[in-house]
């Protein structure tokens, strides 16, 4: 099965007196589309910052296919994209420049670098604003782009940081088609409060409140019935209340 596996053990990260992340244990396994939910200030901001090695843990572990994070940074980020709620994009370029910047400093070049952008130019059908200026995008085009540099030098785990967030019905569903797309092509982490969104774009997931896991199991499962807001208010059994595969 194509794509990374990330295992999180005892995994906690505090700032001064608060626990951002307390004691996690969590798997996704390679090829998983995963859902990691919860509300704002839950930790799911954290763990993604200790997944890419922008954060160490405080204590425990996190490896992405058996690498640290937080030893070997640069070597775990070859491997993963990152889409976040807002698209850190350079304004002045266009999108076809922008993208070959984008596949150059992942190591691509030459023919490599060029069938890689004229791939995401046709995967997330950019091909009428391929040389319009990124600051003169509509949210939804720029989210496309944002997309295309994540997935342009074929990683085997990607990151979507609520990647619909503030965009239109129509501009909403294109995003979640490129992403749908990619399952079982390489891992999906999906971090959202949406649960419809992740209903459509994740078979597992887990929910977060205040640091603490509240439960975890298939995500059809995990959000069956009326108690979703009792999860992500945190008052569901933490750790018992897994559901079994």
């Amino acid at each position: 099965m194509p794509g990374a596996r990330v295992e999180a053990r005892a995994l906690s990260r505090r700032f001064a007196e608060r626990t951002a992340l307390g004691a996690l244990d969590l798997t996704i396994e390679p090829g998983e589309a995963f859902g990691l939910l919860g509300a704002n200030g839950a930790g799911k901001t954290t763990f993604i910052r200790l997944v890419t090695g922008f954060l160490a843990p405080s204590s425990g572990s996190l490896t992405v296919d058996g690498v640290s994070p937080a030893d070997h940074p640069r070597d775990v980020q070859q491997r993963l994209g990152f889409v976040s709620e807002v698209s850190h994009l350079y304004p002045d370029l266009g999108v076809e420049r922008y993208l070959r910047f984008a596949a150059g400093i992942r190591g691509l070049s030459g023919e490599r670098q060029r069938q890689a952008v004229a791939n995401a130019v046709e995967t997330f059908h950019l091909e009428t604003v391929r040389k319009r200026r990124i600051g003169n995008l509509s949210k939804g085009f720029a989210q496309r782009v944002s997309l295309a540099q994540a997935l342009i030098h074929d990683p085997a785990l990607v990151i979507a940081d609520e990647p619909t967030s503030g965009l239109d019905p129509l501009q909403r569903r294109d995003v979640q088609t490129a992403l749908a797309a990619e399952a079982g092509n390489r891992t999906l982490l999906l971090c959202t409060h949406d649960l419809d969104e992740a209903r459509s774009l994740t078979t597992r997931c887990a929910v977060l409140s205040e640091g603490e896991l509240v439960v975890s199991g298939p995500t059809e499962e995990v959000l069956a019935g009326e108690t979703n807001l009792a999860l992500f208010r945190g008052t569901a059994p933490p750790h018992e209340a897994e559901v079994p595969a």
